[in-house]
């Protein structure tokens, strides 16, 4: 059987598909959260969940928690005398839910379709899955949490085209993600985020706030399990602003009690530079989507973090209109989750939709740039497929030589957004051999194809000889055989066509020469004009902006006829 796991950075949760449609399972004690932390004991004994939060504020030594958060990184958790990767503490908790799904629903469950956060890169995908296998599952699917959210409101179900935002703010990631429905087609357009940005830090907030209050307690020099006593004061003290605009923090260090009482304008205050990184992530989303605030049709807020007051409040000022909070936003990734992996499964009682992706990050190579003054700069990443755009894609970037006699170019395959090479991350590369002639004459045409099922193709074409060297590049979740993945890519070569290659678009630059050669004076101007800023959109390869630009081409093309 196939399940649906949210693996949370502080909750994970699994759900699985009924004839009523998506459903919770419960975990050993009957609730439907699982905490993400880990604890030991002395004879290696494993907890995970409610039963781990417990032990770690008696035992903090022997426990951890947040570890998603360094998900694909070398970083180790000690725990007593054990190491863990965060891969490998995240697959304890998966096996708690495995376990917990089986005992259940009393059969065996060998399969699941689990989120990430959107802004998740490939080696943080990469470790979730593995983080699956560890914990004994087949991991049919990494899917992006807004995703997952989008399908569980049933925004596929609607008939009429429309925008929405999923709002997802976790307990340790923040995500917002634009999508668009034409159809029966679920097109993600834009995704940006914060992995570090989530619940943990509001309570946080809280935490500096009762140290300055009392300035006498020096945090240096309190035991790490009178620091979670506060950390957790300090969480149920950020929950009760939920039924009221005050809270109190009461915590008992040594011999002395604490009181803290917090008005909720006061901790709202004391939070805005975190709503101002908010900001930023929606700001850059919405560019990216090339929409504006007013386009966005509806709003849904996922994620437990976003039941604070402060953050629905925030929401609702920003975007001008409240937030679609009809399913508990602890449980909707779960219960989309759920509902990809019956869609796998070809369920009938699923209506059949299409779901597009995009790339979270900007995929490229490592490139030497010359300045105005002569001057080389090695190291510069040169991007291929921008972040954001819609998948399937393939671009071409053409590259030369830069040393005199140089024979070899090496394409070195980069994912990230940084302008330095060296602050990417490295898939692979080629090295390719050149004829060697005077730098600047001899070039190659770099091809980048990016496919759903995250495989990317990268061919270099030398243009002298003609001569091409490929490799493909697997992402996390590819189940493919490589004559299936030979197949996708040859049912991908029509993406390898430049737009203006296109006979549409051929057509209308055609109709556009024709008019140009017809005209007078400023018409031509005019005509002029209109033909480069469509060769330019047309450059872009976008294509949302290439489809609005054809239409607004066309009836200028139109107007001038007339």
């Amino acid at each position: 059987m196939i399940i649906g796991i949210d693996l949370g950075t502080t909750n994970s949760l699994a759900a699985y598909y009924t004839e009523d449609g998506p459903r919770i399972i419960p975990n050993r004690l009957g609730k439907h959260l699982t905490p993400s932390v880990v604890s030991i004991d002395e004879e290696g004994q494993v907890y995970v969940g409610d039963l781990a939060v417990e032990r770690s504020l008696l035992y903090p030594q022997s426990a951890a928690s947040v570890f998603k958060r360094d998900m694909g990184s070398k970083k180790e958790f000690h725990l007593l005398d054990k190491k863990f990767l965060a891969e490998e503490l995240s697959s304890l908790v998966l096996r708690a839910l495995k376990e917990d799904a089986e005992s259940y629903l009393g059969e065996p469950v060998t399969e699941a379709v689990i989120s990430v956060p959107a802004y998740f890169n490939d080696a943080r995908r990469r470790a979730t899955k593995r983080a699956g296998e560890l914990a004994g599952l087949k991991v049919e699917r990494i899917i992006s949490e807004p995703t997952a959210a989008a399908i569980a409101y049933g925004l596929y179900q609607r008939r009429d085209q429309a925008r929405f935002l999923v709002f997802d703010l976790g307990g340790g990631t923040f995500d917002v993600s634009i999508l668009e429905l034409y159809d029966t087609i679920l097109e993600v357009r834009a995704v940006a985020g914060d992995n570090f940005l989530g619940g943990e830090d509001f309570t946080a907030v809280l935490e500096n706030m009762f140290f300055d209050k009392f300035y006498d307690l020096d945090r240096m020099s309190l035991d790490e399990k009178t620091l979670r006593h506060i950390h957790k004061q300090a969480d149920l003290c950020k929950l009760g602003f939920t039924d009221s605009r005050t809270s109190t923090m009461k915590c008992k260090i040594g011999e002395e009690s604490y009181e803290m009482t917090v008005e909720l304008s006061r901790y709202e205050e004391a939070c805005s530079d975190l709503l101002d990184r908010i900001r930023r992530p929606v700001k850059r989303s919405l560019s990216d989507a090339h929409v504006r605030l007013s386009d966005i049709d509806k709003v849904v807020l996922v994620g437990g973090a976003t039941k604070s007051p402060i953050i629905r409040r925030f929401v609702s000022k920003l975007f001008k209109m409240i937030p679609d909070t009809n399913i508990n936003p602890d449980e909707a990734v779960a219960l989309g989750a759920a509902i990809q992996a019956a869609m796998k499964e070809r369920k009938d009682s699923i209506k059949e939709v299409v779901l597009t992706d995009v790339c979270p990050f900007t995929l490229g190579t490592e490139v030497v740039r010359e300045w105005e003054d002569h001057q080389f700069e090695s190291g510069v990443f040169c991007p291929i497929i921008d972040r954001n755009t819609v998948i399937p894609a393939s671009r071409t970037e053409r590259l030369y030589t830069v040393r005199d006699n140089q024979d070899k170019i090496r394409v070195n395959v980069l994912q990230g957004e940084s302008r330095f090479a060296a602050n990417n991350l490295s898939l692979g590369e080629l090295l390719i051999d050149i004829p060697p002639k005077k730098a600047g004459e001899e070039c190659v045409d770099v091809t980048y194809t990016y496919d759903i099922n995250s495989i990317l193709e990268v061919e270099v074409k030398v243009v002298s000889t003609e001569q091409v060297s490929r490799k493909v590049f697997l992402g996390q979740d590819v189940d493919m055989s490589e004559e299936e993945i030979e197949e996708r890519l040859k049912t991908l070569s029509y993406l390898k066509i430049h737009p203006r290659e296109r006979e549409e678009n051929k057509y209308l630059l055609m109709r556009a020469e024709r008019i140009y050669e017809e005209s007078l004076g400023d018409d031509r101007k005019y005509v002029e004009s209109a033909i480069r800023k469509f060769e330019k959109i047309l450059d872009t390869y976008d294509q949302g902006l290439i489809e609005e630009a054809k239409e607004d081409f066309k009836r200028f093309l139109e107007m001038m006829e007339e």
